[in-house]
């Protein structure tokens, strides 16, 4: 539940500043008071001790309320504004920079299964893209974008990462899945835009889409991947079209060897 912009979570952070914050200061007027009224008469020492708790509360409570409000909005703020600075404007996937940043941090942070990690990375291009800017226009292009992005994004699973690299063209990155479960994936969103129903200028335009892709099994770098992946997309593109090329390989000292095509 959010209330102003504050979820829950927010609330207790307020909360526990509002409370936290007053009882600092009323524990350091405390403190100096008993260092400064040591010698005083106890009647004294109790009007001091008094005022030591209810002038830090009645002051500093609003004021650390209010404190507190400010800095969760801003930290809203620059919450809100670095998930814009790492979103695609148009289609709503990472952008080219963070989708890259995010799959070199996840490619790091894969844990071993055995001695193996196992992953892909799946490059994904709308075929004929250019025509339908030069016969429908940009404006329908942009359309047809959101549309296939949309659809990439509702085919991948809950952990898979999809970002817009540029143009017409879009990256998958898929932790933990094996050469089938690629190939699952890769086809699930290929048929998905298939069978999208674009209309532009009241006629109906076939979308289709070419994936080309990489599966590993040892811990390696996005450019690495993505040159294997992008070869694949290219492979597909000259195989007709609306297809998914995907290859196995393994990395070593050496280098990347191919297990198959």
């Amino acid at each position: 539940m959010s209330i102003g912009g504050q979820g829950l979570k927010g609330w207790m952070q307020i909360a526990a500043w509002t409370v936290c914050g007053p009882l600092f200061c009323v524990l350091v007027a405390l403190g100096y008071n008993i260092v400064t009224f040591a010698s005083f008469p106890g009647e004294i020492q109790v009007r001091a001790a008094f005022a030591a708790i209810a002038v830090p509360l009645g002051l500093a409570t609003p004021f650390f309320f209010y404190f507190s409000i400010k800095l969760r909005e801003l930290a809203l703020a620059n919450s809100q504004l670095s998930r814009l600075a790492a979103t695609d404007g148009l289609t709503k996937c990472l952008n080219r920079t963070a989708f890259t940043a995010l799959v070199e941090a996840r490619l790091e942070a894969l844990v071993p299964q055995g001695d193996q990690v196992h992953g892909a990375l799946l490059i994904i291009d709308a075929d004929n893209f250019k025509q339908i800017n030069d016969r429908f226009g940009h404006h329908n292009g942009d359309i047809a974008l959101t549309l296939i992005s949309r659809a990439i994004r509702s085919s991948v699973r809950a952990g898979d990462n999809v970002g817009r690299l540029g143009g017409e063209e879009f990256g998958v990155f898929l932790p933990v899945v094996d050469r089938y479960g690629a190939e699952i994936v890769a086809e699930r969103l290929r048929r998905a835009v298939e069978k999208l129903a674009f209309v532009a200028d009241g006629n109906r335009h076939q979308l289709s889409v070419s994936v080309g892709g990489v599966v590993f099994d040892r811990r390696t770098g996005f450019e690495d991947l993505f040159k294997l992946a992008d070869a694949q997309l290219y492979a597909a593109k000259s195989e007709g079209r609306n297809t998914v090329r995907l290859i196995g390989c393994a990395t070593s000292g050496a280098g990347f060897a191919i297990l198959d095509a």
